[in-house]
């Protein structure tokens, strides 16, 4: 491709009628001039060259057990596919990720938050929920159970029969546990698990949507990141994943600095599909476990990744029996 000028430029975005570019990896270079496509850079051949990979969002390979930051998958057209059926939040999602590299954490978190409240409020998410089934149990009266132990506190999820969906009260637990964590005088390890068959399956599908003031919910959004909270623990932060850990049960959770899980974990981010990006904070914490570019291929591919697989990329540290 030779570079475009400006006026070309805007078909290659969401608006444009272009939101995803599949390129050869080993001769492409990002144009001058801005362009909003998502760029899949792909090595055909299994030879991994070398590359500037901040000029590619997405970098593909047919080579087994690719290296950091390549992805092993001769598919390159199953993801455009994802990436056409929701333009908008896959180009918002590839510039959240470039924005957020080099910033700290509360600035990445911010400027996600940002993004999602935007896509709320757009037509993607709007045809998604029209088609969404939102079924839930009756909520325990203690979504979070603490528990602490000299200077350990054991923070679980505690409702099973939702498979432990990110309710707005067990969230609200959440963020005051650590919080009152990060406060307490005595500076207490903290350890973070679920109960039940799994970590967590994400947000509670019944509550998504329901926000009527976009703006508030990015503003309360932000003052109470669980991420934020856990990624300020530092060392004093576990998690023990089990089961699924799907959308924010793997943002917030990968914000602690010692991730540990079975080996029946798995892991997925399905927020494109719904015509989102994460809004826990997973264009921030996942990115800086596995960089922007896998971040960027779970959310378009929607697929699970297995306990080995994440261990290999960084998103947990050690696969470890349930105690």
């Amino acid at each position: 491709m030779t570079g475009p000028d400006h006026l070309d430029a805007d078909r290659l975005s969401a608006p444009g009628g272009q939101p995803v570019l599949i390129v050869d990896a080993a001769g492409w270079r990002r144009p001058k001039v801005p362009i909003q496509a998502v760029v899949i850079g792909v090595d055909r051949k299994g030879l991994l060259p070398a590359v500037a990979a901040d000029d590619f969002d997405l970098l593909l390979t047919i080579a087994p057990d690719a290296p950091h930051p390549w992805v092993s998958d001769p598919q390159p057209e199953r993801l455009a596919d994802a990436a056409r059926a929701n333009p908008l939040a896959v180009t918002i999602a590839a510039e959240v990720l470039r924005l957020t590299a080099e910033r700290s954490l509360a600035e990445a978190l911010r400027i996600e938050s940002l993004a999602y409240s935007a896509l709320l409020g757009g037509g993607e998410f709007a045809r998604w929920r029209d088609g969404a089934r939102a079924e839930a149990s009756p909520f325990p009266p203690e979504p979070l159970a603490i528990a602490r132990d000299g200077d350990r506190i054991s923070l679980t999820l505690n409702d099973p029969a939702n498979r432990n969906a990110m309710s707005a009260p067990m969230r609200d637990a959440l963020y005051e546990a650590l919080a009152n964590a990060l406060d307490d005088p005595s500076a207490p390890d903290v350890l973070l698990q679920g109960a039940g068959k799994c970590f967590s399956t994400g947000g509670l599908i019944a509550e998504f949507g329901s926000a009527r003031d976009l703006a508030e919910a990015h503003a309360v959004r932000t003052l109470h990141s669980c991420a934020r909270a856990l990624d300020a623990l530092g060392g004093r932060g576990t998690v023990r994943l089990h089961g699924a850990c799907v959308g924010s049960g793997i943002e917030i959770a990968a914000a602690a600095q010692r991730r540990i899980a079975t080996a029946d974990a798995w892991f997925q981010l399905p927020e494109i599909r719904m015509g989102l990006i994460p809004g826990a904070g997973g264009t921030a914490t996942i990115a800086r476990a596995i960089g922007r570019h896998r971040t960027l291929w779970m959310l378009l591919s929607a697929k699970r990744i297995g306990a080995r697989q994440a261990l290999e990329w960084g998103l947990i540290h050690a696969i470890e029996d349930r105690p």
